[in-house]
This record gives structure tokens, C-alpha cells and sequence, in this order.
């Protein structure tokens, strides 16, 4: 089950920071805290991977909100989409470990802002996906500079290098539609 409640407590959290002037821009990194819960294990006793991706959400609205992302897709009647991710699991989450979640754009290009999050326990990173994103408005991706200009970012840059440019030459040979 999607953790509403949750979400929401971080969006509220979120929507605190920013009225305590604790706002980001796009070039920060976001941070969260959290614990692994019980609905958040699988039956080895571990956070599943799929909460993973789950608990991914949240960090991405933090950073929304605290950006100022989140006022603009308000007002604009905008959307968020994943078109593409990858993720490493490098070291387990149990059951009540703290967990530090970090989100931050990784680049961007005309159409895609490529978001890298990562989990930390005690110090020691645990798993980290990176993911492509899009603004949408009317079910269609709008343009990356749309999206800077409405936050006042214009003159902001980051084309995507080293391992996110891999990864986004490599996902262009994968074929779509999928092979049965």
C-alpha cells in the first residue's frame, strides 16, 4: 500500500521548512530523515525494493517544495513524471534503521532533468537511483527552460556528463516497445 500518510507528513514537513526560510535551489541537495518501519520490510527483514523507489517519492517532494517547484506546478496546473530510472542496492536497510535520504539534479537537458537520490545509514550509502524526469503540462513534457525560467533559474546550466550522459546514450539502444 502507498504510504499517504507519509507522503503528506512530508509534504507538510516540506511546506514548514520553506515558511521557516529553509528553502533550497536547484542546485542544492535536499536531505531528509526517516526509519525503516515494519510496512516498509520484506520477508528477509529488510526494506523491499520496491519501498525503496516508494520512499524515493518523498525526497522528491521535499525537494519540489522546498525549491519552489511545488508552488509553480500549482499554479501552473503543471505535472511530474518518471520516464526512466536505475538503481543500485549496495548494503541493506533494516528494520528501524535511520535513514538520511539526499535528492539533487544530477543535469538537464531540453527536456529532462535528471534527478540522483541516494539512501544513508550511519554514514554509509546504501542504495542510489538516478532518474529521468519531466515537467508536464496538458499529459506532455514542456521544456526544461520553461520550468528555470518559472523559478528564476534561466541562466542556470548542467548538461548531463560522466555517468548520467552514459546512461542516457545507453537507454536509447534499449528497445521500445518491449520484446514479448
Amino acid at each position: 500500500m502507498y504510504p499517504f500518510l507519509r507522503y503528506a507528513s512530508t509534504i507538510a514537513y516540506a511546506a514548514l521548512q520553506v515558511k521557516r526560510g529553509n528553502t533550497l535551489t536547484f542546485k542544492d541537495t535536499s536531505e531528509i530523515k526517516l526509519r525503516c518501519r515494519l510496512s516498509d520490510i520484506d520477508n528477509f527483514l529488510e526494506m523491499n525494493n520496491g519501498r525503496v523507489l516508494t520512499l524515493y517519492d518523498m525526497g522528491r517532494t521535499d525537494f519540489a517544495v522546498r525549491t519552489g517547484l511545488g508552488k509553480q506546478l500549482l499554479k501552473n496546473r503543471w505535472g511530474l513524471v518518471v520516464a526512466g530510472s536505475t538503481i543500485q542496492y549496495r548494503k541493506r536497510i533494516r528494520a528501524f534503521d535511520k535513514v538520511t535520504m539526499k535528492t539533487h539534479i544530477a543535469g538537464f537537458d531540453e527536456r529532462w532533468m535528471y534527478i540522483e537520490q541516494s539512501m544513508w545509514v550511519k554514514g554509509k550509502p546504501c542504495s542510489s537511483a538516478l532518474l529521468r524526469t519531466g515537467v508536464t503540462e496538458g499529459g506532455k513534457v514542456i521544456e526544461t527552460a520553461r520550468v528555470l525560467s518559472a523559478l528564476d533559474q534561466s541562466d542556470w546550466e548542467l548538461p548531463p556528463t560522466g555517468y548520467v550522459a552514459e546512461w542516457i546514450e545507453s537507454d536509447s539502444d534499449r528497445p521500445w516497445p518491449p520484446i514479448g
